[in-house]
């Protein structure tokens, strides 16, 4: 169970610099109005728990900790834009939810001879969510790139306030498909945590299930897309029909494509009978075998290889300094993976992927992929030994009323905060790993070439909706 460790205003900025130099690390800030007062919160990891510190905003005024941690840059950003919040230090305080009609409000300051602007979107070739990237370059040379998303808010954080807690459950997990299974079970953990709930075996068997076939999927596309950024249409194709039938064994297994309607709080809501089981595992053993043979394929390719490394380059300081997470972070070498410290799931004995060179750029971002698709095959073929159980959860602890989930997405750590008000929401909180990494995104392409980005940006391959939660 969590819960809020109070300080006053005044020491908010030194409670937060204490706990850095003490080893941990942050892991997301927010508003709240729960309780008919404004706050503001942030979250503190440490390799075995993590921690709420909370100080009162009352006055609509807090210290900035951008200095201490850049990671909250967009944090504070997004409670200045929804909440009134200012930040005391953090300067320029530029727009980012908030669509202001001024470039200059949201945009980073470039001047220089040669200097111009590069706009791409909102509106895509593609059928994705609305995004837009302003590049400041000279020649093909990025100086500067500022993405601006938030394009179709949908304001779900503040929609689920005042709903019962399995009705709220829905809106974290509409925030998006491609993780709708990490975002769901996030809030589901985060109430549980509040509560006192805790899972039996079966329970987090299941739901263990689930995740790793939303990474499967996921990891398919994420290898196809690399290989659609350097214009390589037989891996795009291939990988693409890989991704097509990890979702058919989605669909046969548990009725849906992307896994709705898989997660409930305090229950099982995913089963499987033997002949099931024993059908998804057999599916996904031939999965494995095709899917190792068109990897085989990518490796042996000069053309694609020759484009992959030393673009986009992450730095492994760069990474912790910008709260990097997933496999963006861990192709630098910092081995965090939320899954190694999951007591509510059945990672028991789990290791993160790590590259015997993390160099930090695209190759290193597809390379790492590749390994935690064979983690992931491995993962369930284990875990489908047996039938797949629904389970249960039961009260293990006292109740509370603040609650945390933080759980492993294709793209990284996801984080739901919940605080509770009876039996109702008081306040949810979604960062997403995408939310997480945009601004290391942002960050490698400065110095990359114009026409470089669309390959860097694959080998993140980020959620828009996500962040337009």
């Amino acid at each position: 169970m969590s819960e809020l460790e109070r300080v006053e205003p005044r020491a908010w900025r030194s409670a937060i610099e204490r706990a850095l130099a003490g080893g941990e690390i942050f892991g997301g800030a927010w508003a709240s109005e729960a309780g008919g007062r404004l706050g503001w919160r942030a979250l503190l990891l440490s390799p075995k728990d993590l921690r709420v510190v909370s100080c009162d905003a009352a006055d609509g005024s807090v210290e900035s900790i951008v200095e201490l941690a850049p990671a909250a840059g967009w944090d504070e950003r997004e409670a200045h834009d929804l909440y009134g919040l200012e930040f005391q230090g953090h300067s320029p305080m530029r727009a980012l939810a908030a669509h202001t009609e001024d470039p200059a409000s949201w945009m980073t300051t470039v001047r220089g001879e040669g200097v111009h602007e590069v706009a791409v979107g909102p509106i895509h070739a593609g059928v994705i969510e609305s995004g837009h990237f302003r590049f400041h370059v000279v020649g093909e040379r990025i100086l500067a790139m500022d993405p601006r998303l938030f394009y179709k808010h949908r304001g779900l954080e503040r929609a689920a306030e005042g709903h019962e807690l399995e009705r709220a459950l829905a809106y974290a997990g509409r925030a998006c498909a491609g993780c709708s299974v990490t975002n769901t079970l996030a809030y589901a953990h985060a109430v549980e945590d509040a509560t006192g709930l805790q899972p039996d075996r079966e329970l987090r068997v299941a739901r263990t299930v689930l995740l790793e076939l939303e990474r499967l999927y996921n990891h398919l596309h994420d290898v196809g897309a690399i290989c659609a950024g350097v214009g390589y249409a037989p891996g795009s194709m291939a990988f693409a029909a890989l991704k097509d039938r990890a979702q058919q064994i989605n669909m046969r297994a548990f009725g849906h494509r992307f896994l709705f309607g898989t997660v409930q709080v305090g229950a099982g809501a995913a089963a499987l009978d033997r002949r099931r089981t024993d059908g998804a595992r057999a599916r996904l053993r031939e999965l494995h075998v095709d899917s190792a043979a068109a990897w085989r394929e990518l490796e042996f390719t000069g053309s694609l290889q020759a484009r992959l490394d030393g673009v986009g380059v992450l730095a492994g300081e760069d990474a912790l300094r910008l709260g990097a997470v997933g496999p963006a972070a861990r192709a630098t070498g910092i081995r965090e993976d939320a899954r190694s410290a999951s007591p509510r799931l059945a990672y028991d004995g789990f290791t993160a992927a790590s590259l015997t060179v993390p160099s930090g750029d695209v190759g290193a971002r597809l390379r790492l992929r590749a390994i935690e698709l064979e983690s992931t095959y491995e993962l369930l073929e284990d875990l489908l030994v047996q039938p797949l159980r629904s389970g249960t959860a039961a009260p293990g602890r006292p109740s509370g009323t603040l609650g945390v989930g933080r759980v492993e997405s294709p793209r990284g750590a996801t984080v739901c905060a919940v605080e509770i008000e009876g039996t109702r929401v008081g306040r949810m909180h979604l960062r997403t790993g995408s939310y997480a990494n945009w601004p290391a995104l942002a960050h490698v392409s400065a110095g990359s070439l114009l026409p470089d980005f669309p390959l860097i940006n694959k080998s993140f391959e980020l959620c828009y909706a996500c962040v337009d939660r």
